[in-house]
């Protein structure tokens, strides 16, 4: 996987060129090899694509997000067939069982609690409610029947986001958290397809009508990362910035804390999923959850 995070708004024309994004803009030609580039978001809904580029982008797995006239994420560029073993992957998937699901959804859930109170912690938030929340995680139980998780977030985002904070109220704090779950899904999709899995066939989450269901699972350990950006950067704005979103984009190719190590988002994703897969096949009693404190790549 590419390491580069593109963000294109203005360009007229884009295309392949000797395996290279080739964007043009009035008079200027820039060059792009593909095999760097880890998200491509095209914001600018007047420009051209060319067939050989969006199959090329495919091929190499790159995360293409296409944005409509409201500038928000509208369509995601997948291959049809991401990985050799697509077919046995998709096999074992629809086979996943019952009791398993339940438990990677006990664990996940867990996680996204503890990672939840630690951005309140290192945001100086209340501790009683830091304690509140740690005694959810502590509780959770297989297939969250005592809904730990909506209890949690009731308390977290209010305490991140004040007491007449509603979640998806039209407001530029659920504006930049939108677009930066969007963005984090769209790059957790194209890893998942990238292994060989439907991000539709879930543990817990079953919309029919969602596509996306598996990568709604696994997001969710990773939203506090987006909660954290927004809190610091969004909380006193009027307006959800062009420079916002760009930051949101970018935000993904900053390093986390995962199994001891630090990696970037994308890569640190790859090793959550993998020890999933393992844990599912059995290969594996241990789960690898990320840390949600983000850091440039220089530290």
């Amino acid at each position: 996987m590419g390491y580069k995070v593109i963000y294109i708004s203005q360009a007229e024309h884009l295309h392949l060129y000797l395996d290279n994004l080739k964007v043009e803009k009035e008079n200027t030609d820039i060059l792009i090899p593909i095999a760097d580039i880890q998200i491509l978001v095209i914001d600018n809904y007047k420009a051209y694509l060319t067939v050989p580029l969006m199959n090329k982008l495919s091929e190499k797995n790159v995360c293409t997000i296409l944005c409509g006239v409201d500038h928000l994420p509208k369509t995601y560029i997948l291959p049809m067939n991401g990985n050799y073993a697509t077919s046995g992957n998709i096999a074992k998937q629809i086979e996943w069982t019952d009791e398993t699901k339940k438990i990677l959804h006990r664990e996940i859930v867990k996680h996204k609690i503890i990672n939840q109170y630690i951005i309140l912690r290192k945001n100086h938030k209340s501790e009683e409610v830091v304690s509140k929340l740690k005694e959810y995680s502590e509780t959770v139980l297989n297939g969250d029947i005592t809904n730990r998780e909506g209890l949690a977030s009731k308390m977290y985002f209010r305490e991140m986001y004040g007491e007449d904070f509603i979640r998806m109220d039209e407001d530029v704090v659920n504006a930049g958290l939108n677009y930066g779950y969007s963005i984090f899904r769209s790059l957790i999709t194209s890893i998942i397809v990238g292994k060989g899995y439907l991000p539709n066939l879930a543990f817990f989450h079953r919309g029919k009508q969602n596509s996306f269901n598996l990568s709604d699972d696994i997001i969710e350990v990773f939203r506090p990362i987006v909660d954290d950006y927004v809190y610091n950067n969004l909380l006193d704005e009027i307006l959800f910035k062009t420079a916002h979103k760009k930051e949101l984009i970018d935000l993904t190719n900053k390093k986390i804390n995962i199994d001891n190590r630090k990696q970037t988002i994308g890569n640190a994703i790859n090793l959550y999923l993998d020890s999933i897969f393992r844990f599912i096949d059995d290969q594996s009693n241990e789960i690898l959850f990320p840390f949600p404190i983000a850091y440039d790549n220089e530290i």
